[in-house]
């Protein structure tokens, strides 16, 4: 049975009460990618789980959640699973999949169960899912990037876009990540906010040494919690999600709730900021 863990939704209220502690309890997670481990992290926000797999000599075999209150995780779900370490294989329904680094494959709703086996590093996000379309695996190739920023601002940086609806249709689920270039540490500044959808990160290709700051909060309300490499965020719908590094990193990205129009945006200007 896989390590699960709740975490019930916040409202912007309360949180502007939390402590250091209280923030890092439900907005960060860390614990992420233990040899020979599954870990699911199941959100009250529009449902969304996250996680990882690392398998090891022995492979792991994720089929049955509790807390999606259906047989199959994937029974009403779909999943998106992003591969950060060395080449490995998922299978899912009798068909193996070779998932290089920075791929991702998507499962559709209704397929299960999915084998993970090494030597990957698994992140996996799913979210509920009214309408099955196909698993497909995508390459770093067919990707849709964009190119944002540049050196004097600190934020010269590529979006890759994976499950777009461009690149493998979804039901509500989109995800990608963005790597920034030598030199450039700032993302998602001016910040926005889109309180139709909510949105999980996951920090990755970081030193031993760097951090990640992650900003949080109502824009006249701002908060931070501290990343090291391989921890993820928990976004709130209500919040800003905005970061700036010690050195370059990469984010993973991923999204759910009423639409998957990737530019749903409400930006903040800067001078609301506090």
């Amino acid at each position: 049975m896989p390590n699960v863990e709740t975490r019930h939704a916040i409202d912007p209220v309360s949180a502007k009460s939390f402590d250091t502690q209280s923030l890092r309890q439900h907005f960060h997670v860390d614990g992420l990618f233990v040899p020979g481990t599954l870990k699911l992290v199941y959100t009250h926000y529009d449902r969304m789980m996250l996680g990882s797999a690392v398998p090891t000599d022995k492979d792991i075999v994720l089929e049955h959640v509790a807390e999606t209150g259906t047989p199959g995780v994937l029974d009403r779900r779909e999943m998106g699973v992003l591969n950060i370490g060395e080449a490995g294989t998922i299978t899912v329904d009798g068909t193996t999949y070779e998932v290089g680094a920075g791929e991702v494959l998507y499962i559709g709703r209704g397929a299960g169960p999915i084998t993970f086996s090494a030597p990957g590093r698994y992140y996996i996000l799913s979210a509920p899912a009214h309408h099955t379309y196909p698993t497909k695996l995508i390459k770093i190739a067919d990707a849709r990037r964009v190119e944002l920023g540049s050196a004097e601002t600190a934020n010269e940086r590529v979006i890759i876009q994976f499950l777009h609806p461009e690149v493998c249709e979804s039901c509500q689920l989109l995800m990608g990540y963005t790597q920034f270039a030598p030199g450039s540490v700032w993302n998602t500044m001016p910040a926005h906010r889109h309180d139709r959808r909510m949105e999980a990160y996951l920090y990755f290709d970081l030193s031993e040494e760097q951090r990640v700051f992650h900003f949080m909060g109502e824009p006249d309300e701002t908060r931070h919690i501290v990343i090291a490499n391989e921890e993820a965020i928990i976004s709130p719908p209500w919040s800003i999600h905005s970061g700036a590094g010690t050195g370059a990193y990469t984010f993973c990205w991923a999204m759910a709730g009423d639409n998957v129009d990737f530019t749903d945006m409400d930006m903040v200007p800067m001078e609301t900021l506090r």
